[in-house]
């Protein structure tokens, strides 16, 4: 987000996101799950408006748990999209639901969400768009590199000189493993 790191410090709802979470890594299956359905929710949207509905999402989505959202039927679609406290969208919708499903489905073939990201990465954005299309639903360029910036998979969540860019050094986004030159472009 261009700008963020100027913009968000001292706003109400961006100020905690930007200073406390952007950036940040996490292993947690909820989180991992919560940051895929905003993400997707926020296509089209401002950021701050998913940031404004962000409670009505966790109690529409059952805290994000990957589980029961999986096992969403009919009766819970109409329900979410009923919801006007949400995007009621009903691509968005059917998204989180059969994306907690292929979630769930990672965990036998890479332990879950978080061994699944590990185990690809590091990988440059367009790779990374390439794998998210194969693996999940309504997962474009923005919403997987918004997704992989926010959780450190990618760098760029904030820019040099942000004062909580050396917070998230100490914290070990998963992009500065990558050996050094690793996020340069290649020649073209």
């Amino acid at each position: 987000m261009p700008g963020y790191c100027d913009s968000a410090p001292g706003h109400p709802l961006h100020g905690p996101y930007h200073d406390g979470e952007y950036g940040f890594p996490s292993t947690d299956e909820t989180v991992l799950f919560e940051r895929l359905v905003l993400e997707i929710n926020q296509a089209g949207l401002s950021w701050l408006t998913i940031l404004q509905k962000r409670a009505n999402f966790r109690n529409a989505f059952a805290g994000f748990a990957v589980d029961k959202v999986a096992a969403f039927g009919e009766k819970d679609r109409a329900r979410l999209l009923a919801d006007a406290g949400i995007i009621r969208n009903r691509l968005k919708v059917n998204a989180a639901i059969e994306n907690a499903r292929r979630v769930r489905a990672l965990r036998d073939s890479h332990g879950g969400f978080a061994g699944w990201l590990d185990a690809h990465h590091p990988m440059r954005k367009d790779d990374w768009v390439k794998l998210f299309r194969k693996t999940f639903v309504f997962t474009g360029g923005e919403i997987t590199g918004e997704f992989l910036m926010s959780l450190g998979y990618l760098p760029g969540a904030h820019r040099e000189g942000c004062p909580v860019l050396d917070r998230l050094r100490k914290a070990g986004p998963r992009w500065m493993e990558a050996k050094p030159g690793f996020w340069a472009l290649p020649p073209t």
